[in-house]
């Protein structure tokens, strides 16, 4: 390619502190807090061996220069547009090839823009640092993002690759920004989590209450469940979990931030205030991409009147994002559920408590629920989440009598149908029932067919649906419903039953090795799950590990003493004998007790 001239005749090294114009870059690791939660020492390496390696050597090679590097970010600046856009798509390119070869999940997000700087040896100041650092935060990653200018200088050549993104509004700057986005080579994991649907995409944060005990910030969330419920029942909107919007509770609302981390264009915020037995809920729909503010609302009430309050929010927040769903479809797909507080209050008590795993707050959770029952019969929810609690007794090794404890899942879960035939918590539960139980395979899928028909964006169903199709053999559906269970909820404070049925999906498939990454990851998560350890350490026999495998079976055991091999693998839920016998095979070479 013919030589570009420089935007001011000069290189950046030559500029000593004038004021010119250059090209500037500035790159970012998306979702970097949250790489370094799940491993520290493995994000920093990789991100220092793609600045040494690939980052440095590749602005020399465009005639540019890193300007100064942090822990997640590069500031660089070059002589002329297209040498920085050239230099960002072969950073691009490396990192995901980089990437695709050590399983790593960072992909990076880059902004180029073009404006006047004062240059020094060691940095570069000026509004066209600054609009660059705010241009990157709308930026897709592993893709690049332009400003007009820097577009428009590089049209000829990327033109055609280039998507109109229109005015942005960024942060510290009165007036809007044009810009454009050239897409770049993403994995299949990036991909999933960063995903903007054509349907319209909504998070709702949690609601912020005032004056309220951190112990007591449940309610808050339940108001936020019920109205993600109802939003989920509508085909035509993709709705992120409210589990995986729990992380932004003590957080700053980072508008552009949320949206590029959750892959959502409308973000639905609020507070709640409480005095005595009064109720004021205030919430404001904004978009993510531009920053505006689409609709305000404040409606209080009596607490007894919650839950129309909360009817009468669902309703116009729908109204605005989807304007072809009408007041009465919303209606029609709303969440039947209690209306009665203290049933209510009961439910989301327990459903904080169950997943723990310590015998002591997990027999809490049981009481919590039938305190709800008890105050309102009528309430399906409880009904079903019981059903859970004693399937979840029996997965642990918990159980006394597991008869016993099977029959009170199927009554439970027939119950809360009874009272909701669309409680997707119901529906879920009792084909899981069907296939682990009763091998009843296809009654089962009829049953995960309803429940995600009820609420398509439900990640329990999509989860909950995967070991069934691992029963059947057919381990790639059994991942494609686990993954589709991470995109609707990719920050699950329960993944890690997400984890376990992808770990048993690829141990399905004979793929031992990311059968034992899934298994190890699910582990660190809630290393008290006992149906994870089970196929953790048939996956690390089978592929060979089998020390690690005697030492996991250890942990096993100390949390089910009664486990034998021959007992669990012969009445596995595999329809398959041939499967149930290398199960048990796996098992055994572990050094678990026939």
């Amino acid at each position: 390619m013919p030589a570009v001239p420089s935007i001011s005749g000069r290189t950046p090294a030559d500029n000593g502190g004038a004021r010119h114009l250059a090209a500037i870059a500035f790159v970012d690791i998306a979702g970097y807090s949250i790489l370094m939660s799940e491993d520290e020492a493995g994000t920093h390496r990789r991100w220092m061996a793609l600045l040494a390696n690939i980052v440095r050597p590749g602005a020399e090679r465009h005639r540019g220069r890193i300007v100064k590097s942090t822990g997640d970010g590069v500031l660089a600046e070059f002589p002329n547009a297209l040498d920085a856009v050239e230099w960002a798509r072969e950073v691009q390119e490396a990192a995901h090839r980089e990437e695709t070869t050590q399983d790593s999940l960072i992909a990076l997000r880059i902004a180029v823009h073009v404006g006047e700087v004062m240059t020094t040896q060691d940095d570069i100041y000026g509004d066209g640092v600054n609009i660059a650092a705010r241009l990157q935060e709308y930026g897709e990653p592993g893709g690049i993002i332009l400003s007009e200018i820097a577009y428009n200088l590089v049209r000829a050549v990327y033109g055609p690759q280039a998507r109109d993104l229109g005015y942005l509004h960024l942060k510290n700057f009165a007036r809007r920004f044009r810009a454009y986005a050239i897409a770049g080579p993403r994995s299949s994991a990036w991909t999933r989590r960063w995903l903007r649907t054509s349907r319209p995409s909504i998070a709702v944060l949690p609601f912020v209450e005032q004056g309220v005990p951190i112990e007591q910030t449940y309610f808050g969330d339940g108001i936020v469940e019920d109205v993600i419920g109802a939003l989920a029942s509508l085909q035509d909107v993709f709705v992120i979990s409210r589990n995986s919007t729990l992380k932004y509770r003590d957080r700053s609302a980072d508008l552009p931030l949320i949206g590029n981390e959750l892959g959502v264009r409308y973000i639905l915020s609020g507070r709640i205030l409480r005095s005595n037995d009064r109720i004021r809920i205030s919430a404001e729909l904004a978009d993510a991409q531009t920053l505006g503010v689409l609709w305000t609302d404040r409606v209080s009430g009596d607490t007894a009147e919650l839950f129309a309050v909360q009817d009468r929010l669902t309703e116009r927040v729908i109204q605005t994002i989807a304007p072809n769903i009408y007041g009465a479809e919303v209606r029609r797909v709303a969440r039947t559920r209690t209306e009665n507080f203290d049933a209510y209050d009961f439910m989301l008590r327990g459903l904080d408590l169950i997943y723990r795993l310590t015998p002591e707050e997990f027999n809490q959770a049981q009481v919590m629920f039938q305190k709800s029952i008890e105050v309102d019969d009528s309430y399906a929810t409880p009904y079903a989440l019981t059903a859970l609690w004693h399937s979840i007794r029996v997965n642990q090794g918990w159980s006394s009598d597991q008869r016993q404890d099977f029959a009170a899942v199927d009554r439970f879960a027939a119950a809360a149908l009874e009272r909701d035939p669309l409680n997707v918590w119901a529906l879920s539960l009792s084909g899981h029932l069907r296939a682990l139980l009763f091998r009843d395979f296809e009654g089962a899928i009829s049953l995960f067919d309803r429940a995600i028909y009820a609420s398509p964006n439900s990640p329990f169903a999509w989860a909950r649906s995967s070991p069934t199709f691992c029963y059947l053999g057919d381990g790639a559906e059994a991942q494609r419903r686990a993954e589709e269970a991470i995109r609707l909820s990719p920050f699950d404070p329960q993944i890690f039953f997400t984890h376990t049925a992808l770990g048993h999906a690829a141990y399905v498939q004979g793929n031992y090795q990311n059968a034992v990454v899934w298994g190890r990851q699910a582990h660190a998560e809630n290393p008290r799950y006992t149906a994870n350890l089970r196929l953790f350490v048939a996956s690390l026999a089978a592929s060979g590990a089998l020390e690690e495998a005697r030492d996991i079976g250890g942990v096993l055991l100390k949390l089910d003493p009664d486990f034998h091999v021959r007992k669990f693998s012969e009445s596995y839920a595999y329809r398959d004998p041939d499967r149930r016998a290398k199960l048990a095979q796996h098992l055994l070479l572990a050094g678990l007790p026939e």
